[in-house]
């Protein structure tokens, strides 16, 4: 099993846009698993995991490792085929030939909603890879993404993204286009039965926090605002832990994996968390300013300033949409 594997096919990235593939790919990225392990950890029927493995076996992205006799029945083991995959080399489709957009960004329920009705439309394809803020700007910069979201805090200036924008970009005009502005804070079981309340409450050692992947602007915060208590991230269960999403983040609270996870409101109550608010922030899109008035970026543009997604992203619990389609330029 290599180390790390780039991807270089159009087909695994858009079988990855699903968080549920990319998901099942992590798991399997750490340890060989059985269906019925894969199920039981995401809390899905082992026929639901074997329709999504099939379509990553099939892309070459995980393969089956081994098999063991148990109870009758042969249990075959899966494995992903690197312990690591990279994008770098991806060659990205050229917009006048293709209908998609590719997306590697921070993760936004919002966003995930625009997704659905452009597809739903036919407008285009918008593939979203969640891969937190900074990757994703990293990936706007090298050429493997179309465009990009992020919700980064600038501490010194208190601005929102544009600070870091201006950074990755001094030599090319980039234009932000805001999606939201969100809640987040504290997810929690139903009744808060450790009695969480803020911050400090994560270093008490009875308290497993299901951390954010290094590089998403939630974990950035998270690491910035412990730093200001004066709090050592070593003391806190959990702390080394990733899941790169609110979802799965939530997730991890709501299966007791963890007592608690930061993340969106609206994620805690999918899942049916208890809620504990922090913050707000503001998320923006990030694409070529040269391109924003062509194409399929237009007609990006055209649906997330349409009223039907401002009702949509403005019906998720701690999301406004009262700056929803203003620019800013860096």
């Amino acid at each position: 099993m290599p180390d790390i594997e780039t991807l270089h096919s159009l087909e695994q990235i858009r079988l990855l846009s699903d968080p549920r593939r990319l998901a099942i790919l992590r798991l399997l990225m750490d340890a060989p698993a059985t269906l019925t392990q894969l199920g039981k950890v995401l809390g899905e029927h082992p026929a639901w995991v074997r329709h999504h493995l099939k379509q990553l076996e099939q892309v070459g992205l995980v393969e089956m490792v081994d098999t063991q006799l148990s109870g009758g029945f042969v249990e075959k083991f899966y494995q992903a085929r690197a312990r690591a995959f990279i994008f770098q080399q991806v060659i990205l489709p050229q917009l006048a030939e293709c209908e998609l957009l590719v997306m590697l960004a921070s993760h936004d329920l919002a966003l995930e909603l625009l997704a659905e009705q452009l597809k739903e439309r036919r407008a285009l394809e918008l593939l979203l890879i969640a891969v937190g803020s900074l990757n994703g700007l990293v990936a706007l910069r090298q050429g493997t993404a179309h465009l990009t979201g992020c919700h980064l805090l600038d501490a010194e200036s208190g601005e929102h993204n544009l600070p870091y924008a201006r950074h990755f970009f001094p030599d090319q005009d980039v234009l932000l286009v805001t999606v939201a502005e969100r809640t987040q804070g504290l997810m929690v079981h139903s009744d808060n039965p450790r009695g969480i309340r803020g911050l400090a409450d994560l270093l008490r050692p009875e308290v497993t926090l299901a951390n954010r992947n290094r590089g998403s602007g939630t974990r950035l915060w998270l690491e910035h605002n412990l730093r200001l208590l004066g709090a050592n991230s070593a003391q806190i269960i959990g702390f080394a832990s990733e899941v790169h999403t609110h979802t799965e983040a939530a997730r991890a609270v709501s299966s007791g994996e963890a007592d608690v996870a930061l993340g969106l409101e609206a994620a805690a109550r999918q899942a049916e968390l208890d809620f504990i608010p922090l913050f707000q922030e503001r998320y923006d899109l990030v694409l070529p300013a040269e391109q924003a008035g062509q194409g399929l970026f237009q007609r990006l543009l055209d649906a997330l300033n349409a009223s039907t997604f401002r009702k949509l992203a403005g019906g998720l619990p701690g999301y406004s949409v009262a700056h929803t389609g203003e620019t800013r330029l860096p």
